[in-house]
């Protein structure tokens, strides 16, 4: 996933674009920058603002959507019309999620946005926005409403919307003591969704949490579901804040574990492999990578749905969860009780041809026969894939990369692969069934 931060730079990496990279590495998707003017700010203090020139501006643009597959954009700091104008020329076109993140003001004082600019902002981004991201503050400032009532949160949300803007989210709102709430309007549909509030001043979490949408958004969740992704993931981030200059305290995000992030990694590639849909089988495939010593399918990481054939593409439906896969989580916890090392597997579908390529590549393979399988075996709910794994392996002396069965009375036919990480299985299907 390809993500592009379009706004200011802040030498603390405590906002902007520093702090979207920050915000799209944690998530696994890699981020793009495109700086629209350069600050001089720490933790303390604001000081200079130097807007870059629409020659350079949009050098930056061009190079990165002709080079790149971009997914996803969020706009940060626009300072002055010119900057304005020319980011809307070149994407008032564009077809993808577009997330504006209104910054009117930093946190340590600094006005972000010219008093002259403000009706361009209105009159050319806010209409390019999928959704808008504004605090209280820069909702009343857009909308020109004070907010002090249920009534004027929904008249200046409107407001916004009709300036072109698909959906609103404002946010920061203190409408119950001890929490902090998001109303959301969507072109039919409108609500509030509220968390726990961390009594601090921060630097960062208006970035993080259109960072984090914009990533949610991307993956395919409904709105409703990334506003609740976004929040959760911005709470966290104020939560572990620290005080590493002399001012306020910076947003921190800590990444996820390492199993899903290499996981998550290696879905996506598994998705953009050409042709790949032709080896989803009708049960669809799963792909998983455990903890050590894998116990039971709770420490197996596996998508909690499926990975789907649409069409002649590839899309992971669900997300992932420990214990989101049954049958090939089952089969490599049976691998891993003979074979250690062996902690990753996917599920395709069969045919003779991908098991011809398989043994051309050189690929220890097993095998089992189904109509073989004991019938107080296949009486017991979750055994025939245990039993198969182990009879395929018990006379090897080595793992086998793959093991497969021809299917039986009602069970659809499969291979399996196996490896010691999520990556050398991406490997091994490049190598031999592709």
């Amino acid at each position: 996933m390809n993500l592009l931060s379009i706004g200011g730079s802040d030498p603390s990496s405590g906002a902007g674009i520093q702090s979207d990279i920050k915000a799209f590495d944690s998530l696994n998707a890699h981020g793009l920058t495109v700086i629209t003017a350069i600050t001089g700010q720490n933790t303390s203090n604001f000081g200079m603002i130097e807007s870059v020139s629409q020659k350079i501006l949009k050098n930056q643009l061009d190079s990165v959507m002709s080079d790149f597959k971009i997914d996803g954009i969020k706009i940060g700091m626009v300072y002055n019309s010119k900057i304005i104008k020319t980011i809307y020329k070149e994407l008032k076109n564009s077809k993808i999620p577009i997330v504006i993140d209104p910054v009117i003001k930093s946190t340590t004082g600094g006005s972000l946005i010219e008093k002259t600019a403000i009706n361009d902002f209105k009159k050319f981004l806010i209409p390019l926005a999928t959704i808008i991201t504004p605090n209280k503050f820069e909702a009343e400032f857009l909308s020109q409403i004070k907010i002090n009532s249920k009534k004027s949160l929904q008249k200046a949300a409107q407001k916004i919307q009709n300036m072109g803007a698909k959906n609103i989210i404002i946010t920061g709102l203190e409408i119950k003591k001890g929490c902090i709430s998001d109303f959301v309007l969507e072109e039919k549909n409108q609500y509030t969704i509220t968390g726990k509030k961390i009594p601090k001043t921060n630097h960062g979490s208006g970035c993080n949490y259109s960072s984090a949408l914009l990533f949610s958004l991307v993956y395919g969740n409904p709105l409703k579901k990334a506003v609740k992704f976004s929040k959760q993931f911005t709470y966290n981030s104020i939560k572990n804040a620290k005080k590493i200059g002399h001012g306020i305290e910076i947003t921190q995000i800590k990444n996820k574990d390492g199993i899903h992030l290499e996981l998550t990694n290696a879905i996506s590639k598994f998705t953009e492999i050409k042709n790949i849909y032709k080896n989803i089988p009708e049960c669809q495939t799963n792909f998983v990578f455990s903890k050590k010593t894998p116990r039971s399918i709770k420490d197996v990481l596996g998508v909690s749905g499926r990975i789907v054939k649409t069409g002649n593409t590839v899309t992971m439906a669900g997300n992932l969860s420990y214990g989101g896969s049954k049958h090939v989580a089952t089969a490599l916890i049976e691998m891993n009780k003979k074979y250690s090392e062996i902690r990753s597997a996917v599920n395709l579908k069969y045919n003779k041809e991908s098991i011809s390529k398989l043994k051309k590549a050189r690929m220890i393979i097993a095998r089992y026969d189904r109509n073989a399988e004991p019938k107080k075996i296949k009486n017991k709910e979750g055994s025939s894939v245990r039993w198969g794994v182990k009879y395929a392996i018990k006379n090897l002396k080595k793992s086998p990369d793959v093991i497969y069965h021809e299917g039986g009375f009602g069970k659809e036919p499969m291979i399996i692969i196996f490896a010691k990480t999520p990556v050398e299985i991406i490997e091994k299907i490049l190598k031999s069934i592709i």
